[in-house]
């Protein structure tokens, strides 16, 4: 039998032994962006962080990384309206509050609420709407925070298995929740949800996580299965391999989205509301592919930018030229944002 003092020492064992294993160690995101816009069939338009409708933003602070994506309604077009400003205002305006340090990591659909918020309090009223997905890693307790409101969203990959996913809000068939600023005498009639209305989840994220956001452009065309197989060509978390598949997955769903006899998700979905669809869906793409690592083993920014990007600068003709320079302006601001 044994004493109070011998169990007390196994007890004590068993919580010591459980604290040391406890990983302490912070997390990070490295990831990449690539997008199309829907009218730029021949080559990727990238102007800041937008592409066609479509915004994101990758932004960190001390504490946190945060991704966003947005996709400006296009119907605003038939009025005299660009769809891209009211989405591109808002992922600016995202990232602009996680920059400032405005914002808790475990409250997603808190950012997204300010940033709207400030829209509606421009003076020159922002006409628009867009959907939007905000994600959040928490560095210290490794866990993921999400807000999402509408049809773009997120996947979080595991050993090649889809492990999490977000949930698409649909008020109907092709009419996605949405955020909406209207003119005085259209309120009431164009369609408006709020913030808070977005589909919130928390849930732990483990190192080699893949975490892939993007806007309906990419699961509109790409269901699953294929998604998982361009995941496959991802070995590490370097962020050339990282680009180069984000590439890859936003070129094949450009590609089927203009394929007449290809049966896309949307076509399904369709198909299941009573429509006869074939054919992928003409979007815009936007995808933000990251990988969860450990921001000690990250390679030192300096150092690394060089070696990355430099050689492709020295090519004063090539057409990547201005996507390079941007890139690089925004891995500064990740690398010393990460280290602050």
């Amino acid at each position: 039998m044994f004493s109070v003092l011998s169990y007390g020492r196994l007890v004590a064992r068993a919580v010591l032994g459980g604290l040391s294993q406890t990983d302490s160690r912070d997390y990070s995101l490295v990831t990449a962006s690539c997008g199309f816009g829907k009218d730029f069939r021949k080559g990727i338009l990238k102007k800041g962080m937008c592409y066609g409708d479509d915004a994101c933003f990758v932004a960190r602070h001390r504490t946190a990384d945060v991704l966003g994506v947005a996709d400006g309604v296009g119907g605003w077009r038939d009025y005299g309206v660009d769809p891209s400003q009211f989405s591109g205002t808002l992922m600016r305006t995202c990232e602009r509050l996680v920059k400032e340090g405005r914002f808790v990591p475990s409250n997603p659909v808190g950012i997204l609420t300010a940033g709207y918020c400030e829209l509606l309090q421009n003076k020159v009223p922002l006409l628009g709407s867009s959907t939007a997905c905000i994600v959040v890693l928490d560095r210290s307790s490794h866990r993921l925070h999400t807000a999402n409101l509408g049809d773009s969203g997120f996947l979080v990959v595991r050993g090649g298995e889809v492990v999490h996913r977000s949930d698409e809000q649909q008020h109907y068939f092709n009419t996605p929740f949405q955020l909406s600023i209207a003119p005085p005498e259209a309120e009431g009639v164009v369609l408006s949800d709020s913030p808070e209305a977005a589909d919130s989840t928390s849930f732990d994220v483990q190192l080699g996580d893949i975490i892939l956001t993007a806007t309906d452009g990419l699961f509109d065309n790409m269901p699953d299965y294929m998604i998982l197989q361009e995941l496959k060509k991802l070995k590490n978390s370097n962020y050339e391999s990282i680009q180069q598949t984000a590439r890859s997955i936003a070129e094949q769903a450009h590609e089927l989205a203009y394929d007449p006899t290809y049966m896309s998700p949307f076509a399904q979905f369709a198909c299941d509301n009573g429509l006869n669809v074939r054919g992928g869906k003409p979007d815009d793409i936007t995808v933000l592919l990251s990988i969860v690592a450990d921001c000690s083993r990250l390679p030192e920014p300096r150092a690394w930018l060089e070696t990355q990007l430099r050689p492709l600068l020295r090519t004063t003709r090539s057409p990547l030229v201005l996507v390079c320079q941007q890139e690089m302006e925004k891995l500064k601001v990740w690398s010393l944002s990460l280290r602050a």
